[in-house]
């Protein structure tokens, strides 16, 4: 059987075009076409894997974008997918966790001066403590849900610092939250295949935001219980 390439088949889920002329202000839209157009490229994977690693910390459109018709190009390779998205993602956190715990201090001051709504110590300070007392949840949730990564990266780069211990924490949430992102969207891809697309389009964030609810609250009553 002839293996179909990733534009083919792309093209059986692939939402109706968007208009001809689409406004210069939509910005976020423009940018979501250009990341899908890679899937229909020989270059679609190095694509997933330098946007993978670059929504991580400041890049706005999600891998999912990419990650989905490239394994509908090519099921069989689904979990090379999913492996290789989740890797950038991890590496790509990291940086961000650098750049949280070096740039921050240097600009932390200026920062505080502009007077920005919302922005200023005690609201930094009260950040902090919620980090000091969830800190895995904190990235975990930010990792697996539609909740902006990028700022949890940085912001754990910030609060956690130089703490060998916390760095790790980190990363295990990380690690954990972004390749069970990764993995559950290829493996439905690869399993189910286009059937299951619009389901993951129409839902899939509720899904997450559900999940990562219920882990929470049953650990919650373990404590409780406990």
């Amino acid at each position: 059987m002839t293996r179909k390439t990733p534009g083919e088949l792309s093209a059986k889920w692939t939402p109706p075009p968007s208009p001809t002329r689409v406004p210069a202000w939509h910005l976020h839209r423009r940018l979501y076409d250009w990341v899908l157009h890679w899937a229909d490229t020989p270059y679609g994977p190095p694509a997933l894997v330098a946007m993978s690693f670059a929504e991580s910390s400041f890049f706005p459109i999600p891998p999912d974008v990419l990650l989905a018709p490239l394994v509908l190009g090519n099921r069989q390779k689904w979990f090379r997918f999913a492996l290789c998205c989740s890797l950038a993602s991890i590496v790509g956190g990291a940086l961000g966790y650098l750049i949280g715990m070096t740039v921050w201090d240097a600009i932390d001051e200026a920062v505080f001066a502009w007077h920005i709504p919302g922005i200023n110590p005690d609201n930094f300070d009260k950040a902090a403590n919620w980090y000091a007392r969830y800190n895995f949840w904190i990235v975990f949730a930010a990792g697996f849900t539609p909740l902006p990564y990028k700022v949890a990266t940085i912001s754990a780069g910030m609060f956690f610092g130089k703490s060998l211990p916390l760095f790790l924490v980190f990363m295990v949430a990380s690690a954990t939250s972004r390749s069970a992102r990764f993995f559950l969207v290829a493996g439905l891809m690869g399993w189910l295949g286009p059937a299951i697309r619009p389901l993951i389009d129409r839902y899939f964030n509720l899904l997450c935001l559900a999940f990562v609810m219920l882990l929470i609250g049953g650990f919650a009553v373990i404590k409780l219980i406990g």
